[in-house]
Parts: C-alpha cells; sequence; structure tokens
C-alpha cells in the first residue's frame, strides 16, 4: 500500500511538470517594452509612458517606453518591429489607428494581413490644419481661394494616414489642392517659424508654445477643440470626411488572451487617473478608455470612412 501511494504521488508530480521540463513563469516576468513609433513628447507618448509607469508599479517588472519614427514614413517601421516580435506580450504597441486601417493596404508584407488585435484605445488627438497667422489666408475658405493662384505647401506625418488624407480630401471638396506636400518626423512652432511649409496639419499639444502665432484653420474630427472654439471641425466644412485620429494599444493576434487583460487592466486604471484627466484639460485631447471589442467595431468603421475618402481622392 505504501508503495503505491509513493507511486500515485510521483505520478501527481510529473503530471505537473511541463514536458521541457522549465516551469511555467507567470506574466510578466521580465521588461515589457511599449513601442511608440513616434518621436517622443506627443501626446501618444505621454500618455504610454503613463501606462508604462502604472504598469511597472502593478507588477514590478521594468517597462519603458520605445519612440521608433518611421523618417516621415508614419508609423509603420515602427509597428513592423512590433509585428515581428513574439507573442508573449513583451512588445506592446502604442498604435494610430492607421497600423491596423492603412498598414494591410499599402504593400507591407509584415502589415498584411493584419497580424495585431487592439487591447483597447485611450486617446483621440487634437488633430488641425493650421497655418502662420501672418500667412495671407486665415481660414478653409480663405485657404483655399489663394491657393488656386498662388502655390502653397503642406506638411504631414505620412500621406497615408487618416489626418493628411482627411487634409487632402477637404482641399478636393473646397476645389483646390496643394502644390507640394511633404511628410515630417516633427511639425511644430518651429516647422512654420522656418518657412518649410505654409500650412501643417499636426496635433494641437506641438503648437501650443506658438499659439497665439499660429491660426488653426479647422480641427481634424466631428467636433470643436475647447482650447480653440473658434475653428471649425473638419465634419462642419464636410459633413461625409468626420474621421478622427485615435490612439491604442495592441499586441500580435496570438497573444493569450489572460496577457491582453493584464495590460488591458493596467491602461484602463491608467485613463482614469488624475494626471491623464490633467493632460486631457490642459490640451484638449480625448482621453478615454474604450475595451477591445468596441476599439474592433471603431477599426470596422473607419475603414468604411477611409475607402469613400479614397474614392474621393481617386485612389
Amino acid at each position: 500500500m505504501t508503495t503505491f501511494f509513493k507511486l500515485a504521488g510521483l505520478s501527481v508530480l510529473l503530471l505537473a511538470i511541463p514536458l521541457n521540463g522549465a516551469a511555467v513563469a507567470e506574466y510578466p516576468e521580465k521588461p515589457v517594452s511599449f513601442v511608440v513609433p513616434f518621436p517622443p513628447g506627443d501626446l501618444e507618448d505621454i500618455l504610454t509612458r503613463m501606462i508604462a509607469e502604472d504598469f511597472q508599479n502593478q507588477y514590478g517588472v521594468p517597462a519603458a517606453v520605445v519612440n521608433k519614427p518611421g523618417g516621415g514614413g508614419g508609423p509603420f517601421p515602427g509597428s513592423v518591429g512590433v509585428a515581428n516580435a513574439r507573442a508573449d506580450g513583451y512588445t506592446i504597441g502604442s498604435f494610430v489607428v492607421d497600423v491596423p486601417v492603412v498598414g494591410p493596404m499599402i504593400g507591407i508584407p509584415e502589415l498584411n494581413p493584419n497580424p495585431f488585435v487592439p487591447i483597447g484605445s485611450f486617446l483621440t488627438y487634437p488633430f488641425v490644419i493650421a497655418a502662420a497667422k501672418n500667412a495671407p489666408f486665415s481660414d478653409m475658405n480663405s485657404l483655399a481661394e489663394h491657393a488656386k493662384s498662388n502655390d502653397v505647401t503642406l506638411g504631414h506625418f505620412g500621406a497615408e494616414l487618416v489626418p493628411t488624407q482627411v487634409t487632402l480630401a477637404l482641399a478636393k471638396k473646397l476645389d483646390f489642392s496643394y502644390s507640394y506636400d511633404a511628410p515630417f518626423d516633427a511639425l511644430d512652432c518651429n516647422t512654420l517659424a522656418s518657412g518649410d511649409v505654409d500650412v501643417i496639419n499636426t496635433t494641437l499639444q506641438l503648437i501650443l508654445p506658438c499659439l497665439d502665432k499660429v491660426n488653426i484653420l479647422a480641427n481634424i474630427g466631428s467636433q470643436r477643440l475647447v482650447s480653440t472654439p473658434d475653428a471649425p471641425s473638419v465634419s462642419e466644412i464636410a459633413p461625409d470626411l468626420g474621421i478622427a485620429l485615435w490612439n491604442g494599444l495592441f499586441v500580435h493576434k496570438d497573444t493569450p488572451a489572460d496577457i491582453q487583460q493584464k495590460i488591458a487592466a493596467v491602461a484602463k486604471t491608467t485613463m482614469a487617473s488624475e494626471r491623464a484627466k490633467k493632460l486631457a484639460k490642459e490640451t484638449g485631447a480625448l482621453v478615454y478608455w474604450k475595451n477591445a471589442s468596441d476599439t474592433a467595431m471603431q477599426i470596422e468603421k473607419d475603414i468604411s470612412t477611409l475607402n469613400l475618402i479614397g474614392k474621393a481622392l481617386g485612389e
């Protein structure tokens, strides 16, 4: 009888040991990277750093933001790195909607088909179309009139990105086109002051230091910004261009569900924090937490809207 119980106990122990002989560690057990495919300092970077800080405090492992700007190519080089990483939750993408919406459409093998699933979304950018205060136009209508007989250049973060597509489609609606447009890694006060371009498509956060020297011609989205209440939204000018740029957390679709849930729980707490609310108040950005399923539905809606914009642009 004693021998039987010893053998039975040994069997239970053997069953509890993984076939490779190693114990299964609970996530997370090592450093975690949050990849932001833009330079540091903008809203997605600041909020992602808050999430990383809270993640580190919650789980006791190092968590850091890694900025991987794309050299004028938008977020896609940075997102490719996340797509190629192991699906284990240790490499998390903090991406604009363009990654799952536009990435699969533009011939990047690593992004087609879309390799990501959303953890959730947390930020809608106060994206604006802006020009210097001394420009010979002060709103979209006067810009359209001026551009019909003068060269007007546009700076943006990438031709494929949602705000750029909306900006170009709006120009077509108003019966004008930019003589030249180019992508920049940073679009701020210096960009306008240097005269590199006449109009920029950027986030309000980046031009707040010189807001008194800038005219906001319109903001990308469906409602006016609290910080610039006199500037109309693009949707007021052209209702069918009602799409905004938002940011969320993404991981490879093969990442285990329990790991996704742990990441989401931290991010949701961060967005409810006082420091996140303070950032929203200071910048006019919308800060919130939208869960994975609702974010996935938003992606599908945005794909439909961008298809309409693409047709309008003849793409």
